[in-house]
């Protein structure tokens, strides 16, 4: 059986490890929970497919952010979210993304969309934070709609600079035309120029979705491990707790404390939380 539960089960077996190894990537992970594993491209890492999805699907989209202070380091070429179409990471044959998920057996598209997870570290003054998040920590707002209103601050300015008008329906249409990542993230070949153009995005946290931040999540105590779901209402909460006594086991259980945070943006979140020595 394989899911994010698993997952954190294993870090926190090698939970000291977390604040030995140089890099994240470093860190000796169960390989045996894992469909695939790269580094420099998204996923970092993906959580095998359960046959059986009753209770668990497995799947989990992993990716790593490491850090030298208590600020989330910026996401390059990507956007944070809490899910991901597979098809939006598998875009042909060749993918060696695809080929790691095949040799480990997993039914690829039996789970078209995996729950996206950052494993975020940071470092101050001899100390060490580490969080298993979930992806709508910083994913607020959907995808298409952060670029939307981003496009429309810089419409906006650039006609206020020009002192051209143009009509709502127009703006609407244009902005929409610039909603998708993918439409702008190609490179782009022009006739006779002897470079070729790319539009990439990189994404930093603002202090509301910095987990790290002391002031702004003085929950997250230093040199600790943290699970951190969204939990909205009751049931949330039990079916948390269910999988996770069911997963950890009474005495691995037991060594993490659980508690409620309230996200500045976005609700409430479950923390699993423990020491890391």
């Amino acid at each position: 059986m394989y899911s994010i539960y698993h997952f954190l089960k294993s870090l926190a077996a090698k939970k000291h490890l977390l604040n030995e190894v140089e890099k994240l990537s470093e860190f000796p992970y169960d390989t045996g929970l894992l469909s695939c594993r790269n580094e420099g491209q998204f996923p970092d890492m993906a959580i095998r497919v359960n046959k059986t999805k009753e209770r668990f699907t497995g799947g989990e989209l992993i990716e790593l952010k490491d850090s030298d202070s208590y600020t989330v380091s910026s996401f390059n070429s990507t956007i944070p979210t809490r899910k991901k179409e597979i098809s939006q990471i598998i875009t042909s044959d060749s993918s060696i993304i695809k080929q790691q998920m095949e040799k480990a057996g997993d039914d690829i598209y039996s789970l078209p969309v995996r729950d996206v997870f950052y494993l975020v570290r940071g470092r101050k003054k001899g100390h060490t934070k580490v969080c298993l998040v979930y992806g709508s920590f910083f994913e607020t707002i959907g995808v298409d709609s952060l670029i939307n209103q981003s496009f429309s601050q810089v419409l906006e300015e650039r006609l206020k600079e020009s002192k051209m008008e143009i009509s709502d329906d127009l703006k609407k249409s244009l902005l929409s035309i610039f909603s998708r990542q993918e439409n702008f993230s190609k490179v782009r070949n022009v006739e006779k120029a002897s470079v070729k153009l790319r539009f990439r995005v990189m994404t930093e946290v603002k202090a509301e979705g910095n987990i790290l931040n002391p002031k702004k999540y003085p929950e997250i105590c230093d040199d600790t491990l943290n699970l951190v779901l969204p939990c909205h209402s009751d049931k949330d909460e039990n079916d948390i707790i269910g999988k996770a006594r069911h997963v950890f086991g009474k005495k691995v259980f037991d060594e993490f404390k659980v508690f409620k945070i309230k996200h500045h943006f976005n609700g409430y979140f479950l923390v699993f939380q423990s020491l890391l020595s």
